[in-house]
């Protein structure tokens, strides 16, 4: 039975993931190991409010686990050492240099990952792929444990993450499926049973499903890859809807209704983001290229192009409504975020919308209840669009929604946070310049409503 854990890697995944696990497995040792010394301060603050990571209900596990099963530490090795099962849930960004630049997965931290744990380990290991990999990475891995390690015995399985962020710890606690994949030996599937025996503390039998570990690689990317299809299906549509006088929510509603298709990822909006959509789909284009699957890579890449073009679109809809000029005006975004209920920016729609109205030399003025300036500086500067300075000045980040729409020309709701649906907009609208636009990037707001008030209007699929 397994008795101590340790993950590398205190993201987005191995933070909730691990909190989960500790919560539900009192009696297993679990300790969370990152480099990064400021984000495992954060993950011990004393107010557990703090922590690192926005997730409703995840500041509550944490709360109950930390300091008596759960614990966050930035002594990887020792935690290597102890523990019995190792999950590795560290970046895999898209890579930005050499072969693959723009589309394949940069496995450079699960390499070092790797060859860390083969200089600690001192006895058997199992090593769980957490992070979302290309297919065939476990036997990369594999190989460098085996060959530079200390002659130890390693089994490697992959355990992809199907969380959603801002539901991560409700889709933890009652996931749809729980994917293990690993050797078909006897030692593979023993190792797969130690796994399957930590979930099923929580996690009825059924929901939990094993594989060989390249079918269970391929299953992550396939699952996010049709989930963003989804996406881009429904806003190619929506641009369609726009010409027509067709009504894209009436549009997805009817086809939702159709349990061949079913209502889920059918709602028309400025574009998806996150951390995972667009990496993983690049991935598959890649994988499919590389084995010469040209018409699969152009197949799978199309999302991807239509989704840059739904972000494009909107930043050039603005401009347009604004008499062909947003130089010297200033756009109220609400929201930063990639979706609501989480302070995660990765991909985030906000970003691209902002970079082409500063090129257009607009200032805008920022308010998201749970992302920090520096994160928004952070996430434009990476762009390299333009200097720093530049971004600093055409960017103000405001504490509330009023101040960031005070005299504004123009509102653009970002993400869907359920708090802009109770705004007095009636306030939002006196002080804003006239005529007041809005423009609803997630089709939340109550559009007859606004438009009494005296707002021009538009969302995202209709007239």
């Amino acid at each position: 039975m397994i008795k101590n854990i340790c993950c590398i890697g205190a993201g987005y995944v191995g933070g909730p993931t691990m909190a989960v696990i500790a919560q539900k497995c009192p009696h297993i040792k679990v300790t969370v190991v990152d480099l990064n010394e400021k984000r495992i301060a954060a993950w011990n603050d004393a107010d557990v409010n703090n922590i690192p990571i926005y997730e409703p209900g995840l500041s509550d596990v944490v709360a109950e686990a930390r300091g008596r099963n759960l614990f966050f530490s930035t002594e990887v090795d020792k935690a290597i050492d102890e523990a019995q099962m190792i999950f590795i849930s560290v970046n895999t960004p898209t890579k930005t240099y050499g072969v693959g630049k723009g589309m394949a997965a940069d496995l450079k931290y699960i390499e070092l990952c790797a060859r860390q744990i083969a200089r600690v380990a001192k006895n058997d290991k199992i090593v769980v792929e957490k992070s979302t990999l290309p297919v065939r990475t476990a036997s990369a891995i594999k190989d460098i444990l085996d060959n530079t390690g200390n002659g130890v015995n390693f089994q490697i399985l992959s355990n992809p993450e199907f969380l959603a962020e801002g539901t991560a710890v409700e889709d933890l606690f009652a996931p749809d499926r729980v994917l293990i994949g690993g050797d078909t030996t006897a030692e593979g599937q023993k190792a797969i049973q130690q796994l399957v025996d930590v979930y099923a503390n929580w996690v009825p039998k059924d929901k939990i499903l094993t594989t060989n570990v390249w079918s269970s690689e391929l299953s992550k990317l396939t699952a996010n890859a049709f989930l963003a299809q989804r996406v881009s299906s429904i806003n190619a549509l929506s641009e369609l809807c726009e010409k027509t006088g067709a009504d894209v929510n009436e549009v997805a509603r009817a086809i939702g209704m159709d349990s061949r298709i079913g209502p889920k990822f059918l709602k028309a909006s400025v574009g998806f983001g996150g951390s995972c959509f667009q990496k993983d789909i690049l991935n598959l284009v890649y994988i499919a290229k590389s084995y010469g699957l040209n018409e699969v890579a152009d197949y799978w890449e199309q999302v991807i192009i239509m989704n840059d073009h739904q972000k494009r679109r909107f930043a050039k809809n603005i401009i347009k409504t604004l008499y062909n000029t947003v130089s010297g005006k200033k756009i109220a975004f609400l929201g930063w975020a990639f979706k609501k209920d989480t302070n995660d920016t990765r991909e985030s729609a906000a970003i691209y919308v902002a970079d082409d109205l500063l090129s257009e030399q607009a200032n805008i003025s920022v308010y998201d209840p749970k992302v920090a300036s520096a994160q928004i500086q952070f996430d434009l500067n990476y762009l390299e669009t333009r200097s720093e300075s530049d971004n600093k000045r055409g960017v103000e980040v405001e504490s509330n929604a009023y101040d960031a729409c005070k005299n504004a020309h123009a509102i653009a709701v970002l993400t869907e946070w359920d708090e802009f649906k109770t705004y007095d907009w009636q306030k939002i609208y006196d002080n804003m310049l006239k005529p007041a636009f809005v423009f609803d990037g997630r089709n939340i707001l109550d559009k007859q409503a606004l438009e009494t008030i005296g707002f021009v209007y538009q969302g995202i699929g209709a007239r």
